[in-house]
């Protein structure tokens, strides 16, 4: 799936996310999600929430697998680690740069940096397993 069909995809399968979230590129390194960080994504002290970075990460590696296997609905997160390395400021998006380390038939294995846009500094780093259920043979 490219670019397009994702965010498509996110269209017609989470409309309840879909506005905050927008795949900007995908190929055969990886996948880049940008946030449309908003005020929804914000905690007390002006910064983006350390909950509304996870999510962008998880979004973006579900998506990165998909962009291999097709539209599996079914494909969940089993494990997940993130380190916040730094505070993020409100009113710039941000990106989650992904790469996908291991895609075997049951499982996959991927990575992500979030940064804000226009800085090169982390915020955060994670690593995502995913359980891919079993394919019609």
């Amino acid at each position: 799936m490219d670019a397009a069909a994702l965010n498509a995809f996110l269209a017609s399968d989470f409309p309840q996310v879909a506005n905050d979230y927008r795949v900007e590129a995908v190929d055969e390194a990886g996948l880049i999600c940008r946030m449309i960080a908003g005020p929804q994504h914000l905690r007390p002290g002006g910064t983006v929430s350390g909950p509304s970075m996870f999510g962008l990460v998880d979004l973006a590696v579900y998506l990165l697998i998909l962009s291999r296997i097709g539209p599996v609905g079914l494909a969940v997160t089993t494990n997940a680690s993130i380190d916040f390395m730094r505070k993020p400021r409100a009113g710039r998006d941000l990106l989650v740069e992904t790469r996908l380390l291991k895609l075997g038939r049951s499982l996959a294995v991927a990575d992500g940096l979030v940064r804000a846009e226009g800085d090169e500094a982390i915020l955060a780093r994670a690593s995502m397993t995913y359980s891919i259920p079993p394919r019609d043979r």
